[in-house]
């Protein structure tokens, strides 16, 4: 059966957790003194030892053995034991009726039949119920949804099950009840509660802790022998369980059993009770529970057959129907256990019911699952659990002296350690030290072995003590725990809920066998708290503190009580509250007080003195009083009575059970019994006259003990009432000093007075010594930076530097520093009345902010505003800031816009901050926007035109920041515009451009990011002109030569220069000659310099003729002074000659350039030995490879076709107009050789200056001529006739037929191509005639001699060329200038392919050059 859906378990609040440290963990009194005004207003608490503190197990574990008790889950809970109650009464009816009782389903749920009852009976019954129609009413009270006909149904089980019970409980005469089952029906079977009682503890100890439960009286038993049975055959006896039957109790039947009784009392044993005849005995029905006799037909209603189940009589169906229920209780288990085989059936258990491990299951799981078991009454689960076994018989789990564990000596504090539950309660700070009997679970701990789910019920402890939990070792149990102020609100609460089961046992709650869910009685206004205790952790319960629990699994734990001096009163009630219970105690409080003032002037605290005086006082006035009413009453014996020495049991009042000491009645009617003065009525009914009082002490003896307490205390009341008058007048604070001193010099209690006075002490010198700090500035001052204070220091607030100051006016003392700690206020309040005035500003100005932070220096307090202060300066200085950049955009880079936005990050959220804020980041979005955007359109590939560009840089002036990739994309445009302008200038000029401009225009070009138009064309020219310098290069260069190009071309500016002049010598003399003047051109780099510099051809041409004349000079120098130095050396030994600068050796070269001596090893290699009839010249003087003029022409017509003017050119240039005016003046010099010439020896001397520089300037041309070598064999041979026999017999024809012999020799190497013939797009061939004819007037190289006569049939035509090579042969091929002089060239003598002058136009260097005049 299931009752109402209850919502699952909600978890009571957590109660207090403390953790004392090993100083306060040292007393254990005082600590749970200290912690008593927050742990009691819970009921319970939990203390974790400091770490460390681990008592070893003290317990034999194989040597313990107990018997547990078995606890049914849902037996236990108050409701629910008030439902099967109900339950067990229901089918016991029906039993005796012989039906079985089942319980019916409701919308797939089963009836709860005690809330239908009770629901039916609330409404006034069954009748009043059908008549108003209120069956649908108790269905939506049952949790029934509307609408569905529940109220029908619930009627007709009511009708079937419940309505003849209640009849028959109002005494009607029913006819024979039957009870029709549904198949759907669920069988009940019955708890029987009242046939399974505990079995009561042994009662080692010789006083027993606990009241003892009520037992069952038992009446007459009525026994029926087997001999009867079988004597009487024709009986039907059902129940063989029932041989005893007890015999109802007097005046305690129901109508029908005196109904019963009033048929026939003295009846036959064999006739009929109704009709009183014993015929028809197959008739005759014997009763199962009593026996007696009935004919089925006298029956009311007949039966008709003998029924086939047990049947009790009308007689037997009221006796057993109105017994009254026995007290519950735990019946006791059948086995004995030892620890080990109880761990293995809890683990076990615990295991199998959660289906995992026993440390896997949560606790929240198991404790949910432990409240739904005990609320519900279709599940029994049945557990056992090891309580209340007495530590005195199997020793302690803590270690004692004298027991039979050992304890290591490590471990030897334990045994002395207060919290050792053996040590605990007998300590002198614990009232029942006073208490000589061992009581088990007060004075000595008792052990409790636990199992899931096994459980101690509400209770509280004996007298309303403390006690205190220790677990060992195990899983953890769980504790609810109620204050002790909710104790009567719990108390209320069940037996208002459960008002059946306090019917029965008015002293439910101290019998420690009914619980209740906490959920339950916190919905009713009952505070309730939890704590789940694991492995050495303690519990404390506090003085009247109800408490339950259960536990998660198998542990050990111990508990014992204990009684502080703050417990007297409360014990003193508890004792007035069990007399009102009529039940036992567990020690007499009177007692103990008395055996407390006995020791009062030796050993006893003052603090204990003065409870002990203050509770004795109360006992005094309550035993006078009494005495003095049984005075009154008539008794006049009295008889001292040593009750001391008495067990409990003998000197218990009858009537309330309370255990006398100070005094007691008794009368010789009753012997053996006695009453309290309390009940002084309620002892027998005798005359007063027969009463005896018994007393211990008589008044005259009790006053004097309470006086030596008094006198104990005396000092400590005094005490008290001197600083409660020092508290209640302000003096001065070192008489409060003075009394804390007195305090521990006679060693007072701790009491919650002496802490206060201490306190009020500490405080005055505290307030003094904070109000000088405070006034002399003695406190760490704050950082300059906002007003900041270190963070080691504790400033007061604001708030609390007024309460100080009302502190100091309240204190039981005066502070001369008051009045000025009140000026200090005034201050603070005026700070904070500008602070709030200049934060409600809204751009406040640092400098303010500042100035206010600057007084707040002086005001040792804890302002609050200044943390908004202080935020506010950051804003503002950050506003400033922003303010700042933004007035200077060229500044305001990127870094700093977004170190201003990380600072302004930090900041405090403000209206302005984040207007700025925005504002800033919009500036920073859009400025890293066009700084990608301009590094994008300066990386771009193809490149951006100016254009472009241009229109971005609109956009981005309006941006005010400095963006540096804008800026650079404005150089970058700034710059490519510079440069279009420079390449339109350099285009338009009409100027050739010369090559260092052109390249370093290119090289700028190419620099800039931006697409240029003129710059492809810029570089494929200079590409070109580069091309045309490697050209000239190989042309001219020797192999692994140490010269420029420009060197070997231009005139040498110093003579003699050779290749051991290293690189590094001509560079510094470059650098050396770029300091000189700039007109000076001493060196290469001064010629270089003055050609890139020079403004057209002409003055190219002129600088290199200068250089020219240099060079002559330089070198005929240099011959003769080489000449002298051969001729005038007279000691060969000291001359230097040579490359290697020794004397001459062996036969040696001479240089016909230089005249210099060289020895032929040092030379070999250089140049091969002279040829006969050829010059010599040295490796100094050979520069080049002097290809011949052939070669040159090209490089030079190439060169005017790329237009660009460079010093290679221009020195080319002077190069071949220098050789072709050297071939003419060598023509006319051709007549004068041999005209006053000496005869010399070779190399050539004696010739005439004229013939001497002739023939030098034919050395120093870069260029190989036949006419060199031709004049140097006519010089020759003219100086030396023994040279003609060496050669043809025919000199002249030689020296005519030599160019073109030459040429002959070129044309088979290179096997020379058939000549083209002249264009014939070109203008036509000139006629022979006319040839001759310009020839005659416009050759600047015509000639008279024979040198330049041809033997070929070829025309003589004018080539106007200046350099003409006079080219021979079948055809030879023109080409005529498109320019302006529409003159005729050799194809041959300007470097023209037949190819070319076919497809391009040819212009002469005149054209090219009009502003150049030719020499």
């Amino acid at each position: 059966m299931t009752q109402l859906r209850t919502n699952e378990f909600i978890a009571p609040p957590e109660c207090p957790v403390f953790e004392p440290s090993w100083e306060e963990f040292a007393d254990p009194f005082t600590y749970i003194n200290k912690i008593r005004p927050i742990a009691e207003k819970t009921g319970i608490c939990k203390v974790r030892p400091p770490k460390g503190w681990q008592p070893p197990f003290a317990c034999d574990v194989d040597s313990l053995h107990f018997t547990p008790r078995i606890q049914r889950l849902n037996e236990l809970e108050a409701q629910t034991r008030v439902k099967l109650n109900f339950l067990d009464q229901i089918a016991k009816f029906w039993e005796l009726q012989g039906c079985t009782l089942k319980i019916p389903h409701v919308e797939r749920k089963i009836l709860d039949l005690y809330q239908l009852n009770k629901l039916v009976n609330n409404e006034r019954g069954f009748d009043a119920v059908c008549r108003e129609r209120r069956w649908s009413k108790i269905a939506l009270k049952m949790g029934f949804a509307p609408g569905k006909a529940i109220g029908s149904h619930l009627r007709s089980h009511y009708e079937r099950i419940l309505y003849p019970y209640n009849l028959f409980q109002t005494g009607a005469n029913l006819l024979k009840p039957t009870l029709t089952n549904d198949t759907k029906d669920t069988d009940y079977i019955p708890h029987d509660l009242p046939q399974r009682q505990s079995v009561q503890p042994l009662e080692t100890c010789s006083i027993a802790r606990r009241a003892k439960r009520m037992r069952a009286e038992v009446g007459c038993m009525k026994t029926v022998t087997e001999e009867d049975c079988e004597n009487r055959p024709n009986l039907r006896r059902r129940m063989g369980s029932y041989v005893a039957k007890p015999e109802p109790q007097a005046g305690k039947l129901c109508p029908l059993a005196k109904l019963s009784l009033c048929l026939s009392p003295q009846v036959d044993q064999y006739m009929c009770l109704v009709c009183g005849s014993g015929s028809e005995e197959n008739r005759l029905l014997l009763c199962d529970g009593c026996d007696d006799s009935y004919h089925t037909f006298c029956l009311i209603p007949p039966l008709h057959d003998v029924p086939k189940g047990d049947w009790r009589c009308p007689k037997c169906l009221a006796q057993e129907c109105c017994k009254p229920q026995v007290a519950f209780g735990f019946e006791q288990a059948g086995r004995d256990y030892s620890l080990r085989t109880f761990g293995d059936m809890a683990d076990s258990f615990k295991s199998d019911y959660f289906n995992m491990p026993v440390h896997m299951v949560p606790t929240e799981l198991v404790e949910k699952e432990f409240w739904r078991l005990v609320s519900t009454i279709e599940e029994d689960v049945t557990v056992e659990y090891g309580a209340d076994i007495a530590s005195k018989e199997f020793g302690s789990g803590f270690p004692i002296r004298g027991g039979r564990f050992q304890v290591s000596p490590e471990d030897e504090d334990y045994l002395s350690s207060g919290w050792n539950l053996n040590n605990m309660p007998v300590m002198d700070s614990s009232v029942l030290t006073h208490i000589t009997a061992d009581i088990c679970g007060m004075k000595l701990p008792w052990l409790y072995v636990g199992m899931c789910f096994s459980s101690f019920c509400w209770h509280i402890e004996d007298h309303w003590s403390y006690s205190i939990n220790y677990l060992h070792w195990g899983e953890p149990k769980t504790w609810y725990g109620v204050p002790g102020y909710a104790a009567e609100k719990l108390e209320w609460v069940m037996r208002k809920l459960a008002p059946e089961l306090f019917e029965s046992q008015p002293d439910l709650l101290h019998q420690l066998v009914t619980i209740m869910n906490p959920n339950t009685l916190m919905n009713h206004g009952v505070p309730v708290y939890r704590t789940n205790q694991c492995s050495g952790e303690f519990v404390i319960t506090f003085p009247r503190a109800y408490h339950s629990g259960f536990n998660q699994g198998f542990n050990f734990a111990e508990a014992v009580n204990f009684c502080t001096m703050d417990w007297m009163p409360m014990g003193r009630m508890c004792v007035d509250h069990y007399r009102q219970l009529n039940r036992y105690c567990v020690f007499s409080h009177d007692e103990m007080v008395c055996k407390m003032a006995s020791k009062a002037d030796t050993t006893m605290d003052v603090a204990l003195a003065s409870a002990v005086q203050r509770d004795m006082t109360v006992m005094l006035q309550e035993e006078d009083k009494l005495r003095d009413k049984v005075s009154k009453m008539g008794v006049q014996r009295s008889q001292q009575a040593e009750y001391d020495l008495l067990p409990d049991e003998e000197r218990q009042c009858s009537k309330c059970r309370t255990t006398c000491y100070l005094s007691a009645l008794t009368c010789p009617c009753s012997p053996g019994q006695l009453v309290c003065l309390h009940h002084a009525h309620d002892l027998c009914s005798c005359t007063s006259s027969k009463l005896t009082l018994n007393y211990r002490f008589t008044m005259a003896e009790l006053y004097p003990m309470m006086e030596a307490v008094t006198l104990r205390a005396e000092s400590y009341t005094y005490w008290v009432s001197h600083v409660s008058d020092i508290l209640e007048a302000k003096q001065d604070k070192k008489k409060l000093r003075s009394l804390v001193v007195e305090a521990e010099v006679k060693r007072f209690p701790q009491s919650d007075l002496l802490r206060q006075l201490r306190t009020v002490t500490l405080d005055a010198e505290k307030c003094a010594v904070v109000a000088q700090q405070l006034l002399i500035g003695k406190r760490q001052t704050r950082y300059r930076s906002g007003g900041r204070k270190s963070q080691s220091q504790n400033l007061l607030t604001v708030e609390e530097l007024r309460s100080f100051v009302r502190q100091l006016h309240n204190l039981p003392c005066s502070i001369r520093q008051a009045p000025l700690l009140k000026d200090l206020l005034t201050r603070v309040d005026d700070f904070q009345q500008s602070s709030e005035q200049l934060l409600y500003d809204e751009a406040p100005s640092p400098a303010a902010l500042q100035g206010l932070l600057d007084v707040s220096l002086g005001l040792d307090v804890e302002l609050p505003q200044l943390a908004l202060l202080r935020e506010r300066l950051e804003q503002a200085r950050w506003l400033d800031g922003v303010k700042g950049a933004s007035v200077r955009p060229h500044s305001l880079c990127l870094d700093t816009m977004r170190r201003l936005i990380d600072q302004g990050v930090g900041l405090a959220p403000h209206g302005s901050v984040e207007r700025a804020m925005a504002r800033l980041q919009e500036l920073l979005t859009m400025s890293e926007h066009w700084e990608e955007r301009a590094l994008r359109l300066m990386e771009a590939r193809p490149r951006h035109c100016v254009e472009t560009l241009v229109e971005a840089l609109q956009e981005v002036a309006s941006i005010p920041a400095y963006l540096p990739n804008c800026l650079l994309l404005k150089d970058t445009v700034d710059q490519a515009k510079d440069w279009l302008q420079e390449a339109e200038t350099l285009q338009l000029g009409g100027r050739i451009p010369v090559l260092d401009t052109l390249t370093e225009l290119v090289s700028r070009a190419k620099a800039i990011p931006v697409w240029l138009d003129p710059l492809a064309r810029l570089d494929s020219l200079v590409f070109d002109v580069q091309a045309w310098k490697e050209s000239a290069a190989k042309t001219f260069l020797m192999k692994n030569s140490t010269y420029s190009l420009l060197e070997v071309l231009c005139p040498r500016c110093e003579a003699g220069t050779g290749p051991q002049k290293s690189k590094y010598k001509r560079a510094k003399d470059a650098a050396q000659c770029s300091e000189r003047n700039s007109a000076r051109l001493d060196c290469l780099s001064d010629v270089e310099r003055a050609l890139s510099e020079s403004k057209d051809s002409a003055s190219a041409m002129a600088t290199l003729a200068e250089v020219r004349q240099k060079e002559m000079e330089s070198l005929l120098a240099l011959r003769a002074s080489n000449e002298s130095k051969l001729l005038l050396a007279g000691d060969c030994g000291a001359l230097r000659v040579c490359v290697c600068h020794k004397a001459p050796s062996g036969a040696m070269l001479q240089c016909e350039l230089c005249r210099d001596a060289f020895h032929r090893s040092c030379v070999l290699g250089s140049n091969q030995d002279p040829l006969p009839n050829q010059a010599w010249v040295c490796p100094q003087c050979q520069l080049s490879e002097k290809p011949p003029l052939d070669r040159v022409l090209p490089l030079l017509a190439s060169l005017q076709r790329i237009r660009v003017r460079l010093p290679e050119g221009d020195a080319l240039r002077f190069l071949i107009e220098r050789t072709v005016r050297w071939q003419h003046r060598v023509q006319q010099a051709s007549a004068e050789v041999g005209q006053g010439v000496a005869h010399q020896c070779i190399p050539l001397q004696g010739l005439s200056p004229e013939l001497e520089e002739l023939m030098v300037e034919g050395f120093l041309l870069q260029v190989t001529l036949p006419e060199t070598q031709q004049l140097y064999r006519s010089l020759l041979i003219k100086l030396d006739p023994r040279h003609h026999h060496h050669t043809d017999t025919c000199p002249k024809k030689e020296a005519v037929n030599g160019k073109r012999t030459k040429r002959h020799m070129e044309e088979e190497g290179s096997e020379r191509k058939d000549k083209a013939k002249k264009p014939r797009k070109k203008k036509p061939k000139l006629n022979k005639e006319r040839s001759q004819e310009a020839k005659g007037t416009c050759s600047p190289t015509a000639t008279h001699s024979d040198l330049s006569l041809s033997d070929s049939d070829e025309d003589f035509t004018l080539c106007a060329a200046p350099w003409c090579r006079e080219p021979e042969g079948k055809q030879v091929n023109w080409v005529q200038c498109d320019g302006s002089c529409q003159q005729w060239f050799h194809q041959v003598c300007v470097g023209v392919s037949a190819e070319q002058a076919e497809k391009e136009d040819y212009i002469c260097i005149s054209c090219t050059q009009p502003d150049h005049t030719r020499e």
